[in-house]
């Protein structure tokens, strides 16, 4: 399984950006996709999860400014992140949590797939 991450760039404050990720491989179901992000220094930190049924979390830092969706026909997830600060500089990673098979067409174990990480940079 695989995870392509992209729509990181430079930005001011106060911008806007949209970072996507496409889940491509063979895999049976999603549990939930999600970003995390990791600032030069910090420990990477949750962002933003959307689970399959539709269910939402953000961080506070993030709330009414960042919104998480996923597209489930095309397996990608997207943030749109509005009033940009620069605190929000930092590396963000897509997070796939899924299903393989298990026998025949079941559900088997689950696993976890992180992308390779996209630069966001916001210029106060």
């Amino acid at each position: 399984v695989q995870l392509q991450a992209s729509g990181g760039g430079l930005v001011q404050a106060g911008g806007s950006l949209q970072l996507t990720c496409s889940a491509s491989g063979r895999f049976h179901s999603i549990n939930s996709m999600a970003w995390y992000r990791q600032a030069p220094g910090k420990q990477r930190e949750l962002v933003a999860r959307v689970y399959t049924k539709g269910d939402t979390n953000y961080a506070a830092s993030v709330k009414e400014r960042f919104t998480i969706f996923r597209d489930s026909a095309k397996n990608t997830v997207n943030l749109s992140m509005n009033s940009l600060k620069p605190e929000d500089t930092a590396t963000y990673y897509c997070h796939l949590d899924a299903f393989d098979y298990g026998k025949g067409w079941s559900p088997g174990r689950s696993f976890v797939s992180w992308g390779q990480g996209t630069q966001v940079t916001v210029s106060s």
